[in-house]
């Protein structure tokens, strides 16, 4: 499974909109979560433009369980590809509490030595395969502007 949130910029008004300071432009993030083969697996988590994506993977991942249980599918086992910007204990914890592995990049947050302790898990093999899947998910998104679930 890979997630992306992504920012877009707003062509018109919403109600989730707010400015983003890093790409100076109203918009709002989506978070989405689909399979190897593109197809959406759980409903788009959208916020505005200027709030941490972090915190939007803690409302999805329940939402994923619960959509997955629903239609007798088992999450067990499964990876979740995720950016560096989903890096930390919490949501690695959600990951793990759910029977799915983390597969997040780390995100090294201006150390100019590593980190003690275990390695994360990580494949970079999993994580370069998710910018061809995630990015094809979102083109359709922006192309047709709503989904069918």
């Amino acid at each position: 499974m890979n997630t992306r949130a992504r920012k877009f910029a707003a062509k018109k008004g919403s109600d989730n909109l707010g400015y983003s300071g890093h790409k100076k432009v109203k918009g709002d993030k989506v978070v989405a979560f689909c399979d190897r083969n593109c197809n959406v697996l759980a409903s788009f988590i959208s916020a505005p433009g200027n709030r941490n994506e972090s915190p939007l993977l803690r409302k999805a991942v329940p939402i994923l369980s619960s959509i997955t249980q629903s239609i007798g599918l088992s999450l067990k086992g499964s990876i979740l590809s995720l950016d560096g910007v989903y890096d930390c204990r919490t949501n690695r914890k959600i990951i793990f509490n759910r029977g799915m592995t983390p597969n997040i990049n780390e995100n090294k947050r201006n150390r100019k030595t590593t980190k003690r302790g275990r390695k994360q898990i990580f494949d970079s093999a999993i994580f370069h395969e998710r910018f061809r899947t995630i990015g094809q998910v979102f083109a359709w998104e922006d192309k047709f502007r709503r989904l069918l679930l």
